[in-house]
């Protein structure tokens, strides 16, 4: 597992209270960061969202959006989740704005490859971890296209 020092210091802040509580607890955060997720404002997209912001393999149908914030290299994203089942991109989303959106790219660049798993725990099942993982892929390749216009 990656060292907590390799989070972005917000993300860290989170990924600590997940290594902290029991599976009980853990479900009963994700639901709460779930029941926080804040769905693509119409000013950014509107349903039928254009498929190549569609995350591949993910069973919820979630959605990656972002924009930049200014020219210092910083952005916000946004996340659509189609499934109404879909809790854990909910949450993952939840998450991942809360403590990264409007930030350097820089931090979103470095999350860690053992976010999902930290977050979620070693029992989440293959396709749903992968599905999860992608919604991460495809926000790393957004903001690495953004560093690239900026350079």
């Amino acid at each position: 597992m990656a060292d907590l020092s390799e989070y972005p210091e917000k993300l860290r802040e989170i990924v600590e209270i997940f290594d902290e509580v029991d599976e009980q607890e853990r479900i009963e955060v994700l639901l709460d960061y779930s029941d926080r997720f804040r769905e693509v404002p119409t000013s950014i997209a509107v349903r039928p969202f254009d498929e190549e912001h569609r995350v591949q393999r993910c069973e919820s149908e979630a959605y990656v959006f972002t924009e930049p914030v200014d020219d210092e290299g910083n952005i916000k994203f946004h996340f659509a989740v189609e499934n109404p089942q879909g809790v854990s991109a909910r949450a993952l989303g939840s998450i991942l704005q809360d403590s990264l959106s409007g930030g350097p790219v820089e931090d979103i660049l470095n999350i860690p490859h053992d976010l999902v798993t930290r977050i979620f725990g070693k029992r989440i099942s293959m396709g749903k971890g992968e599905g999860l993982m992608g919604m991460v892929s495809l926000l790393k390749y957004y903001a690495q296209q953004q560093a690239k216009n900026q350079n």
